[in-house]
């Protein structure tokens, strides 16, 4: 125990540093490691599984309803980048250059791409000419780069791994489902295989993707009370398709602009599973995602017929879940603390008492809870078990987000929940960009967006006191 207790140790509290607990439990966790390229990580395999199987449940998501799968260059010419005005200059302070081929002077600078919204229009011009062409359900898999000047390992570093839909459409409304249709993908797969509860709604135009008519995203609370934007989904009307020149003939022979949607979800989501699952012992990851789902501990493995039991019991369980046994030399007490620390959903421990008695051992990291299974029922028990960890791990980050989403009525509500409270706050919204600055400037929160479905609280904003029939969120935000 000394060990296990040594380890823990070794993490920060999030009650003491939440800023050092994370780096702590990302490092320790064996999920990056610092890379010499400045503002970049190497994703070790433990991390890299981990993307890998959040990848693959959203590839199946998007495959399902009708997507297919392309690779873009990674560099976009300077003049293709230009061709649409508000996109370049929104992602202009972030973009990195490549000037020289070899020792040669390149005649035109090359991006190195920080989205791809440039690279598909120009390819979308070249393959659509007729409304029989429409739509292109597109999305890529790939890493991009923007040149942050403060970085963290996946919540934001210079280089990142996404994916990004692009996704073009004969009519608006088709655009404008498409679009609404990406949003709640996300949101049911944050919510389902993740168990982070979020918010849907729609940002503010000071808030939007550049280039974009509208911007809507789901809004996620981590444990320390701040957001993290999970998701955005993107419609871009005729917008880019008018920059880039791309026409099809319509079905009333007529030349006609498409609408067009972009989407997308990163590695940062990964920042959201430690942030709003985690404890002070390491992560805790969800059962639909985590790398192995059940370890097996074997406990006395000297002992007569120990070994050949439990591995009996992880050839059972590979059958309907990721199963790893360990028997390493490590003391049972050390292997405890390291899975702790990984955030493996399941821990199964199995002796010789055990084996007499025809069961096992099986312990949640959610919350240490214990439960006798006999061997008879181990599969379905298990499986029921991960299911209970999903559902505890959701209502337990549903709680701590009510508790720590205030409303505020009026303006005297309002500055005291800024000065005194950790969390989001909900109010009424006149609409106008000067009251989102100021209560940026002010307070130092930002609009996460203006949620879909919720209860006017009110009918003025809080900030200029005028009339308001928006309401809006506020928070500090990642």
């Amino acid at each position: 125990m000394a060990e296990n207790k040594k380890m823990v140790e070794a993490i920060t509290s999030m009650e003491e540093d939440f800023t050092k607990w994370y780096t702590d439990v990302v490092i320790k966790a064996e999920l990056v490691d610092y890379s010499g390229v400045r503002g970049c990580t190497i994703m070790r395999p433990y991390g890299c599984a981990l993307w890998e199987n959040i990848r693959d449940e959203l590839d199946k998501k998007f495959k399902e309803t009708g997507h297919e799968n392309v690779m873009m260059p990674m560099f976009i010419p300077e003049s293709l980048l230009q061709k649409e005005k508000d996109h370049v200059e929104g992602f202009a302070p972030e973009v990195a250059w490549v000037t020289h081929g070899g020792s040669e002077p390149l005649q035109e600078r090359l991006c190195v791409r920080p989205t791809s919204e440039t690279l598909f229009c120009d390819h979308f011009a070249h393959i659509v000419h007729s409304y029989r062409d429409l739509p292109k359900l597109y999305n890529q898999w790939c890493s991009v780069v923007r040149w942050e000047k403060t970085t963290r390992p996946f919540l934001r570093t210079r280089e990142f791994w996404w994916q990004e839909g692009h996704t073009i459409h004969e009519t608006e409304q088709e655009a404008r489902e498409e679009t609404e249709r990406m949003l709640n993908i996300y949101a049911d797969f944050c919510e389902r295989e993740l168990a982070i509860p979020v918010i849907r709604g729609r940002k503010t135009d000071k808030e939007k993707f550049a280039g974009a008519e509208a911007t809507y995203t789901v809004e996620a609370m981590m444990h320390d009370g701040k957001a993290l934007q999970s998701g955005t989904s993107h419609y871009f009307g005729d917008g880019f398709a008018r920059a880039f020149n791309i026409q099809f003939t319509g079905r009333d022979n007529k030349p006609a602009y498409p609408f067009e949607t972009s989407w997308g979800m990163s590695t940062r989501i990964i920042g959201a599973i430690i942030m709003c699952h985690g404890d002070n012992n390491g992560l805790v990851l969800p059962p639909a995602v985590a790398p192995v789902q059940v370890v097996i501990v074997p406990i006395a493995m000297h002992k007569e017929g120990v070994l050949e039991s439990a591995e009996a019991l992880r050839e059972r369980l590979s059958r309907v879940c990721r199963v790893k046994m360990d028997c390493s030399e490590q003391s049972p007490g050390w292997k405890f603390a390291e899975y702790e620390m990984k955030g493996v959903p399941l821990r199964i421990e199995m002796g010789p008492r055990d084996i007499e008695k025809g069961q096992c051992v099986a312990v949640r990291r959610d919350t240490g809870d214990k439960t006798e299974i006999p061997l008879d029922d181990v599969e379905a028990s298990v499986s029921r078990l991960l299911e209970a960890v999903r559902d505890g791990l959701y209502k337990n980050a549903l709680a701590r987000r009510e508790k720590m989403t205030y409303t505020a009525a009026n303006g005297d509500e309002f500055r005291r929940l800024a000065a005194d409270r950790t969390g989001f706050i909900k109010s009424m919204w006149c609409g106008s960009e000067e009251c989102e600055a100021r209560v940026k400037e002010e307070f130092g929160l930002t609009s996460r967006c203006m949620p879909f479905g919720e209860a006017a609280v009110g009918d003025t904003c809080p900030i200029c006191g005028k009339k308001a029939d928006k309401v809006i969120i506020w928070g500090n935000a990642y």
